[in-house]
């Protein structure tokens, strides 16, 4: 064969090793199209390539998605460590070894990025001018593989032993409402005087009939009335200025309002000990020298600025 269309044929197998990965950790040939906006004919295509390449059947479509055969489990497991390592040799060749470079992902909760990280990052870009970083704002948890992130922001217990935790601080929920509404409504003094007031509930901290409140082994169920619920802590966190309701979002969130005197914080003995907050990176493999130099600057503020912020 041509040395030429040998190794264009190898790059095509490296680029359908790809989609055949998103396929499988999306669990469809549907899903990965639309991940990666790639026609669903084409990804069907270049794996039904890979199969007759191998003379093998790599998985078997489903109704519901994609299951791998035993032969298709063992390619998709060198495939994955054939890519980690192409990646890791991009890295060295680029210099991420050798000193801060490239881009830097970082994943972190909307409003502690807006609050505590986004402030930083004047200082971080004067520091390290070629560090470029991309920030990911969100309340759901990112996938370090599939986001292609260096570096997340976590609220609570880290279950995932691939990876590692520096703990920089604690939240945990708290109880408020803007000083209006409390002057026209009362100021409750026990859970249970939370059924008569109005309540301005978000989803992801608690759902809109119940706030569980104490600690995890004595947690109390408490009804409440939910006038709004909203999908994020802003909308949360406006409504209660607003005066339409007492709101629970995380003590970070509001402890400058707080502080501030516009919100009250309200109910203090029935919340549940505090959550850790902790910066989480992959336990694997080396470390790039821009993330060990993100880490090294910024866990020592960010330490002071949530210190700074606690109620």
């Amino acid at each position: 064969m041509d040395p030429t269309k040998n190794w264009k044929h190898r790059m095509d197998r490296l680029a359908s090793m790809a989609l055949l990965l998103e396929a499988v950790d999306t669990g469809s040939l549907s899903s990965a199209s639309r991940r990666l906006g790639i026609p669903l004919a084409t990804v069907s295509r270049k794996i039904s390539e890979l199969e007759a390449h191998l003379g093998a059947q790599i998985c078997i479509r489903t109704g519901r998605g994609i299951a791998l055969t035993d032969p298709g489990r063992t390619y998709v497991d060198a495939c994955r460590r054939l890519l980690e390592d192409l990646a890791e040799a991009e890295r060295v060749a680029s210099g991420e070894y050798r000193a801060p470079s490239g881009v830097l992902t970082i994943a972190v909760p909307i409003v502690f990025g807006r609050l505590h990280v986004v402030p930083l990052l004047a200082e971080f870009a004067a520091a390290y001018p070629d560090v470029d970083v991309r920030l990911d704002l969100s309340d759901r948890i990112t996938d370090f593989r599939d986001d292609h992130v260096d570096v997340a922001i976590r609220i609570g217990t880290l279950s995932d032993d691939n990876l590692i935790a520096a703990k920089v601080g604690e939240t945990r929920p708290v109880i408020c409402a803007s000083p209006t509404y409390l002057a026209s409504r009362g100021t409750p003094v026990s859970p249970s005087d939370l059924a008569s007031h109005q309540c301005v509930t978000f989803e992801r901290l608690d759902t809109p009939q119940v706030w569980m409140l104490g600690d995890k082994q004595h947690a109390i169920p408490v009804p409440v009335r939910s006038r709004l619920s909203v999908t994020t802590a802003e909308a949360a966190i406006d409504a209660a200025l607003a005066g339409i309701g007492i709101t629970r979002v995380l003590s970070y969130q509001v402890a400058p309002l707080i502080h501030a005197g516009r919100l009250i914080y309200v109910l203090a003995e029935f919340e549940p000990t505090a959550s850790p907050v902790q910066l989480v990176y992959p336990g694997q493999g080396r470390m790039p020298m821009k993330l060990r130099a993100f880490l090294d600057f910024i866990t020592p503020r960010l330490k002071v600025a949530i210190r700074k912020s606690a109620l």
